[in-house]
Order: C-alpha cells, then structure tokens, then sequence
C-alpha cells in the first residue's frame, strides 16, 4: 500500500471484476446515438462521410480512453478525472469537473425516462408514460441501491444484448451487401457512387456529424469512474482498454458501413432520427429488407435496453462522483456517507430526486427551462473529455519531472504526448463548432447561440469562482500529489 486508499478507507468495494469493466466501456458508448441517428449521419454527409467522420471521432476517444487508463491503473478512484484535475491541474479545476460531470449524469437520468416512455407507446400507445418513467426509475434506482455488483452485472447484460445486436446487424448486412442472403443481390459500391457520394455536403457537413458521433460515443469514460470500486484496477482497467479499440472498429465504423452500402444517403427515412419513431432507425430498415418481419418489435427492445443501460449508468456515475467530491470536501459531507454494503446512498438519493425533477419539468413546466438544462449538460461530456486530455498530459510531466520510472506504471499509453493533444485539440474544435451555422447566417440567433454554449462560461464560472474563494493555485510539477489515494 502506497499512501491511502480512500475507496477502501471509506467504505467502497471493489466487487467490479473484468468483463463488468470492459462491458461498461464499450456498452457505455452504444445508445440511441448509434441505434437511431446514426441514419441522419450518413444522410447529412454521405456514406463516405459519415465513416470518416465516425473513424476520426472513434480514433479521438481510444487516445482518451488509454489516457484515462494509464491515471486510473496507477490511482483507481471513484472521483476519477475531477480528482486528479484537482491533483495534476489545479483544485478548481477539479471542483469543476466534477460538479459538471455530475450534473451531466443527472440532466441525462431525466432524458432517459422521457425517451423510455416514448419507446413504450410502441406496444402500449394509450398507456400512460408517467408510469412507465417511474416504473424505470425504480428500476435504475434498484440496480444501484443493492450493491456496485447489482450495477455490474445488470450493465453487463444490458450492454450485452447491445452487443449482440449489433454483431447480428453487421453479419446480417455482409450477407445482404454480398448477395448470400435469399432475395438479395450484390450491392457492392452502389450507394458509395450515387449522387454526391461517397462525400456530400463538404467540411461542414463532415464537422456537424463529428459532433453526433462525439455525441454516440460518450459514456465511454464511464471506465474511469468503475475503477475506484474494480477488483484488480492495475490488471482489469488495461485488459478493458485494450479492448475498446477493436469493438469501436467494430461495433461503429463497420456499423456505419453497413448503413452506407445497404441504404442510399438519399433515403427520406435516414434523417429521422426520433427516438419515438422505431420504424426508421436504419438498423430495422437493413432488419426489415433482410426479411425479418418483427424487425420494428426486435429494434424496439434493443432501444429500450440501451435506455435503460443510459439511466443506469448515469445514476451510477452521477452518484459515485458527488460522493468523490464529497470525500474530498467540496460538497456536503452528508453524501460521503456509506451503506454497509459500500453504497453511497445518500448521493444516490440526490441524484435520483433530481433527474426526477428535470423529467417533471419537461412533463409539467416549461419546455424552455427544459431545454436549457438540457442544452447546459450537452457540454459537460465533451468538457470532460477535454479535462481527461489535460489531466493525463500533466500526469506524465509531473512523474518525468519528479524522476520516477516509467516503466513502473502498470500502464502506459504509447500515445503521448500526441494522444491528449490530439483529443485536446479535436474537443476545442467540435465544442466551439457545434452551433457554427449561427454565426454564418445574416442576423445571428443569440438565443440559439446562447443555449448551445452555455456550458462553457457555466464551467468556467464553477472553476474561476472556487479558485476565487479558496485562492487556489495551479499545481507544479515538483509538488504534483503522486502517492496519496493509490492501491
């Protein structure tokens, strides 16, 4: 033991083994983001498009993923990146990432349940969807009031069947593209040349996708937050990591692929991307051309499960990160508070009242108000990934600095420093490209332009306000807190 281990100090257990690990990296990134717009991608910037914009954004998280894991193999806790942007950057900005990420998870529970019950009226479409959303909620709450291995094992299987379908979808599609399959004839490039294919609609239309794929894949730092209650981090977190390159290859560039050869970009039913409308995800158009006749039905379930894998692991996230702040002092203690099985229950049931109270908003209130906290948490996934870029980029400095061997770390990202730079630089650019269309138009909407980028100055108004307050200051290298919070 090198210092203290504060996850075991404090009362949380390390019940999370491998395949949990690895299961809740990659199905944290397989949602509705790749089941149902995935269409409008190809349909915005052409099959050609849509993959290399999907292959760039995949490329980007797999250098933030080994980023991620050479900090959290060597210093597993729960806090995760907003305790080492407090160790490695500067306290405030810690306290930044964390109460945003926080936020995010608990804007996000509310999404879910909304989307939830919108995928019900599916078989019940005049039962009450006020019912299904608690009925999911207590679900969610469930899953993670039992015990860390009732989050695991349900994450499991609910990433799972994402899994699996999405490996039927791939097969399924090879057999079609190539004409094996009864019916079918071989499509080869025909909708790679159709038009404007394989690339439409230029840079722009490449930048707007970039943004839905960064969208798609985020939940895959959910990995970080898992490894202050893994079993064995310095083994499972680099066996989880090593894998979530090849199944990104797979699960969503060979996906997009799939969409592009089978179904022309100039398909009507691509840029309908409502949750609410199953009939048009291109997963059931390729299921429904095939012959699979409950392909609506098959999709249906499939959604409803990545919904539920969302909730679920927002309220794990959201939870154990108010819990790390609180450890550390920068929310109430009263969140710190453990069960005798390791939950922070407390934090959970903060968590829980307030996505409740965001989904009442949007059933009850004003849409607008919705909308804006809706729009403010959009951010907080890409700033963390961008504080995740900063943090390991430091992280390496200050151990070279403080003449420690390299080697010695149980594992290492062979991407730095062009790995955290990269990732850096490619958040900036879809953060602040994301509403870009505003500021080309003659008249720019403020309020449009306002509502998709408040998260920025709303983060750096936490950050600059608690380094106000607490007169806190960037930390240098020398000093860089190494030991304390390690296995």
């Amino acid at each position: 033991m090198i210092g203290e281990d504060t996850s075991q100090a404090h009362g949380l257990k390390r019940n999370l083994r491998t395949r949990h690990l690895t299961m809740i990296a990659i199905g944290g990134s397989i949602g509705t983001g790749l089941f149902v717009a995935s269409g409008a991608t190809v349909a915005q910037a052409g099959p050609g498009g849509a993959l290399l914009a999907y292959a760039v954004i995949g490329l980007m998280v797999y250098f933030l993923m080994t980023s991620l894991a050479e900090m959290a193999a060597y210093m597993p806790v729960s806090g995760s990146f907003s305790t080492y942007g407090a160790k490695f950057v500067e306290p405030g900005f810690g306290f930044a990432l964390g109460w945003n990420y926080w936020y995010n998870w608990a804007v996000t529970i509310a999404v879910e349940l909304a989307a939830a019950s919108m995928v019900m009226k599916f078989w019940f479409p005049d039962s009450s969807g006020m019912l299904w959303s608690a009925l999911f909620l207590g679900i969610m709450f469930a899953l993670n009031f039992i015990s860390v291995k009732g989050f695991g094992e349900a994450e499991y299987w609910f990433s799972l069947i994402k899994v699996v379908t999405v490996i039927v979808f791939i097969g399924t599609g090879l057999f079609m593209v190539f004409g094996i399959m009864k019916g079918s004839h071989t499509v080869g490039l025909e909708n790679f040349t159709l038009g404007d294919a394989p690339f439409v609609g230029g840079f722009p239309a490449m930048l707007g996708v970039a943004m839905i794929a960064g969208f798609s894949f985020q939940g895959t730092e959910l990995i970080g937050i898992a490894a202050g209650e893994s079993a064995n981090p310095e083994r499972d977190i680099p066996r989880a990591i090593k894998q979530v390159f090849w199944r990104i290859l797979l699960f969503y560039v060979f996906a997009i692929l799939i969409i592009g050869l089978l179904i022309p970009y100039t398909d009507p039913n691509l840029l309908k991307g409502d949750v609410s409308d199953i009939g048009v995800s291109p997963f059931t158009l390729v299921f429904k051309n095939a012959g699979i006749a409950f392909a609506a039905s098959l999709m249906n379930t499939v959604i409803l499960t990545a919904i539920l894998s969302a909730g679920n692991s927002g309220m794990y996230a959201s939870t154990r990160m108010l819990y790390s702040l609180a450890t550390e002092g920068k929310a109430p203690k009263l969140f710190a508070k453990l069960s005798n099985n390791g939950v922070p229950r407390n934090a959970l049931y903060a968590t829980t009242v307030v996505g409740m109270l965001c989904f009442f908003a949007s059933i009850f209130g004003d849409k607008t108000v919705y909308l804006w906290l809706l729009n403010t948490s959009g951010m907080t996934g890409f700033i963390a990934w961008l504080g995740i870029a900063v943090c390991h980029y430091r992280f390496r400095k200050g151990y070279i600095a403080q003449g420690r061997d390299l080697s010695a770390l149980p594992y290492r990202s062979r991407f730095y420093p062009m790995g955290p730079l990269f990732a850096f630089a490619l958040c900036m650019v879809i953060m602040l490209g994301q509403n870009y269309q505003a500021f080309m138009a003659g008249n720019i909407d403020w309020a449009s332009v306002t509502a998709t980028y408040i998260g920025i100055p709303l983060f750096l108004a936490i950050w600059f306000g608690y380094k106000y307050k607490n007169k806190s200051k960037f930390v240098s290298l020398a000093t860089m807190d190494l030991d304390s919070q390690r296995d």
